[in-house]
């Protein structure tokens, strides 16, 4: 089924979820209803400009309304939800078009001009009010945190409507990666491939789930890596790219890393290749994440063995906090209408924590993994300067081959790293069969 009928098939079923979600969460916090505003414009200082807008995800995971300021939506139990779709007569700014049959049928919808137009439809009760928008700043039960933790552990569990839009921003992405890939073969620039990106993807930089990262060479090293040279290397070695796409505000969150020539680094990064292969096939319901992080070094330092870049053990490595110097952030974390999603290192609506393994402070998702869920799963390889140089200076020296450290440092790093939904039964990487429909 094409993705496109896929996501408006399921979008009734996915509303009807909500709906009971919102009706469990506000019932057991004692609230009548809830006003969901999408947010307002922000203006830059002392000036008339708009930062690019970002709706309250709560409001989108309701509507796919990813332009539309100061829309507010009433949530009352065993009602329709009633949705204040904010439509201005403007001249100076394009007003949003009509509404599309395919979901505005699933809402009480009221068309307004004004901004503050909603307020007339608040019921009698106690009303808790979500979102950040200036508006609600004088409200009392303002997005109550015990509420938005029950509505952020549902919203762990995807709807077919969620992974469907998740899996069209998939195949988006992976168009543009492979032009993305094209364009460093070619010699081009970060700048260049970053727009060799954008136009494949058919999206702008203010519609990209998160700052595209185009990382040539040494720049593969910085984990978040936010320039773009406007001049190419001489030649580049290699090509990190971690870029997505968003369907309906979901979003997809793909890494892929490039050599341009056969031999020891392409040989690593088709070891971390068939090593994430590996992980995503583990990602199955009852299966602790931090486990599978934790699993996760002992693989990678397996590759720095076999490679010869270290001269311990792979559990040596792990046990020291060597495999840590060149895998330094977490395996992966939640994923949907946030790139990192929420509710990932809590246990429950009290917010109570679920503690990181010690020693790896960045992991972002500390659960055991359920059907529904859907998570990033990104291991990495980097030579990064900084943590090398700590090493040497503070730990066992020779636990390094430096010189095979001296030749890889060109290089930067490899990341690999695909969306994969966690079911009953076997993962559905989301990603693989996106690049693989491309050829």
């Amino acid at each position: 089924m094409p993705a496109s009928e896929a996501i408006t098939q399921h979008y009734a079923h996915h509303i009807s979820a909500q709906q009971r979600a919102w009706e469990a969460a506000l019932a057991a916090e004692g609230f009548d209803a809830a006003v969901i505003h999408s947010g307002s414009q922000i203006i830059s200082f002392l000036d008339d400009y708009h930062y690019p807008f970002r709706p309250n995800p709560h409001f989108l995971a309701w509507a796919p309304l990813t332009r539309h300021d100061e829309c507010a939506l009433i949530v009352r139990p065993g009602e329709t939800p009633v949705l204040y779709y904010y439509q201005p007569a403007d001249y100076w700014y394009l007003p949003p078009e009509d509404p599309e049959s395919w979901w505005a049928s699933q809402f009480d919808l009221r068309p307004v001009r004004e901004t503050g137009a909603w307020r007339e439809g608040v019921p009698a009760g106690r009303v808790a009010f979500i979102g950040d928008a200036p508006a609600l700043a004088n409200e009392e039960d303002l997005n109550p945190t015990v509420l938005i933790n029950r509505l952020h552990l549902a919203r762990t569990r995807k709807t077919d409507y969620e992974v469907a839009c998740m899996a069209a921003a998939n195949e988006i992405a992976a168009r543009a990666h492979a032009a993305a890939a094209d364009a460093f073969r070619e010699g081009l620039d970060e700048f260049s491939i970053h727009h060799r990106y954008l136009d494949a993807a058919r999206l702008d930089d203010a519609e990209l789930p998160y700052n595209n990262i185009v990382a040539l060479d040494e720049h593969a090293a910085v984990l978040h890596y936010q320039q773009r040279d406007r001049v190419a290397p001489a030649r580049a070695r290699t090509f990190l790219i971690d870029a997505g796409a968003t369907v309906h505000a979901y979003c997809s969150d793909i890494t892929r890393t490039w050599a341009q020539q056969p031999g020891e680094f392409a040989d690593l990064v088709d070891a971390m290749d068939r090593l994430q292969l590996d992980l995503c096939d583990a990602m199955r319901a009852g299966v602790d994440y931090r486990d599978l992080h934790l699993r996760t070094h002992q693989a990678v330092a397996t590759v720095l063995e076999d490679a010869g870049i270290i001269n311990v053990s792979a559990e040596s490595a792990v046990a020291s906090g060597l495999s840590a110097v060149f895998f330094p952030h977490g395996l992966g974390h939640y994923i949907g209408l946030q790139t990192h999603d929420v509710a990932g290192l809590i246990a429950d609506e009290q917010g109570t924590p679920i503690p990181r393994p010690e020693g790896h402070p960045f992991l972002r998702l500390t659960r055991v993994l359920e059907p529904g869920n859907v998570v990033t799963v990104e291991p990495g390889l980097y030579f990064i300067p900084v943590l090398l140089e700590g090493w040497k200076r503070q730990h066992d020296a020779a636990a390094i081959n430096w010189s095979a450290v001296e030749r890889l440092l060109p290089y930067g790093g490899i990341r690999v790293e695909d969306n994969v939904v966690v079911t009953d039964g076997d993962p559905v990487n989301l990603t693989r069969p996106a690049f693989a429909a491309l050829r």
